[in-house]
């Protein structure tokens, strides 16, 4: 599913496991689950899913796939997904349409009010490598905060929190959030407007609005954030709203930072 361009793995995983998959005609729900994309027929909500041929089933009449690799800078207000029921912008909005011909789909998240960089592709493979931790793939933000950070609030950030996030099943989890690096780039005193700190902060795995919730936890309030950095790619002259297709250099680049890993 993650080859066919439906999502990063991950993200395929929890739709196999929510009952959304049905291979030849019965639900699936449980993993592994091993098909073969030249005979079964593998559905995602009752459609079905047109499944690239790997090297070994390929034929003459099934050419290998060609993948692409967009960097956007997202703006505020734009929502991170492929289509939006409610009609509000989203990431692909902003990718030219001669590069919407595969079925591309957003690597990670950044919530509506965060901006900065952000990945596209039809890669499956690739964007499991960027967001799973043990790849070891880093991304750099800037944060504002209201406020004065203190010594104190950095040293618990470092230390790291559990957080606890609700589940599609209605029960809660708990995992564990630290980041690679957190400090001040600036404090600005300001009477007018409040005072502020700005923040770099590096993770290697996102929760699901963690440096928010992160910092909300430390008492501090979040005013913007920009992710300004994807492993070595940073936005450059790429200004809010604009895209880029990544050239072979720069997916090297990228492919470069990633930990050699078994299994």
């Amino acid at each position: 599913m993650a080859d066919a361009g439906i999502g990063a793995r991950r993200d395929c995983e929890e739709m196999i496991t929510a009952g959304r998959v049905r291979v030849n005609g019965k639900a699936v729900t449980t993993l592994p689950c091993f098909v073969d994309p030249a005979k079964d027929v593998v559905e995602l909500d009752g459609e079905v899913i047109e499944l690239p041929v790997t090297a070994g089933t390929a034929t003459a009449t099934a050419p290998a796939r060609n993948f692409s690799y967009i960097l956007i800078n997202k703006p505020k207000g734009v929502i991170t997904t492929t289509s939006d029921p409610e009609g509000r912008r989203t990431v692909l909005d902003f990718v030219p349409l001669a590069l919407r011909r595969d079925r591309l789909f957003p690597i990670g998240r950044l919530d509506a009010d965060s901006t900065g960089l952000l990945l596209i592709t039809n890669d499956g493979d690739f964007a499991y490598q960027l967001t799973h931790p043990k790849f070891g793939v880093t991304k750099e933000y800037h944060v504002t905060c209201a406020g004065l950070a203190s010594h104190e609030q950095l040293q618990k950030l470092k230390q790291g929190m559990y957080l606890v996030t609700p589940t599609s099943e209605g029960t809660k989890t708990a995992k564990r959030a630290s980041m690679e690096s957190v400090r001040i780039l600036k404090r600005l005193v300001d009477r007018a407007r409040g005072d502020r700190t700005l923040l770099s902060v590096t993770l290697r795995e996102g929760q699901n609005r963690e440096i928010r919730r992160m910092l909300a936890r430390v008492g501090l309030k979040v005013r913007e954030l920009e992710r300004v950095a994807i492993g070595p790619l940073k936005a450059g002259n790429l200004r809010p709203g604009q895209a880029k297709l990544l050239g072979k250099r720069d997916v090297e680049r990228l492919r470069a930072t990633l930990l050699t890993v078994d299994g």
